[in-house]
């Protein structure tokens, strides 16, 4: 039997403030969530004495990556991301999955994108990227 979750009930959640201790709020009408999609840097170190003929490499700075986030616009939403979108300051932020633990992603970043679009057939939509700055912790 699988250990597959479905997505609903998943929930991303924002910084109240940027206290040590912060409390978080549910970004209402989150329609999708992407990432966070880490990457790492690695570092040629090949020299003429390599063996095997082959390029060798060590690990270089590793990359949180991006959380691209698809919402229904309502105002508040977007006056939060906006807020964080002018602030120069780093936001947490903490994706909470619905299984059994309750894993959570915490992430600390910055709006770099805020967009929205008013189809004429559909609903309108606001969309966020967010640039993770640092490590991202999971917990349970």
């Amino acid at each position: 039997m699988s250990d597959a979750i479905s997505g609903v009930g998943t929930v991303f959640n924002r910084a109240n403030g940027t206290s040590s201790s912060p409390a978080f709020t549910a970004v209402a009408e989150v329609t999708s969530i992407g990432g966070p999609n880490l990457t790492r840097g690695v570092i040629d170190v090949t020299s003429l004495d390599s063996t095997d003929g082959y390029r060798e490499f060590i690990g270089g700075f590793r990359d949180g990556g991006e959380i691209p986030l698809g919402m229904n616009f309502t105002l508040d939403g977007y006056d939060d991301m906006k807020a964080d979108f002018e602030s120069d300051d780093l936001h947490d932020y903490q994706i909470v999955l619905p299984d059994d633990g309750a894993t959570t992603f915490e992430i600390t970043g910055l709006v770099t994108a805020l967009g929205m679009a008013v189809p004429m057939d559909d609903k309108v939509t606001s969309s966020v990227t967010i640039k993770i700055s640092g490590i991202v912790t999971v917990t349970t």
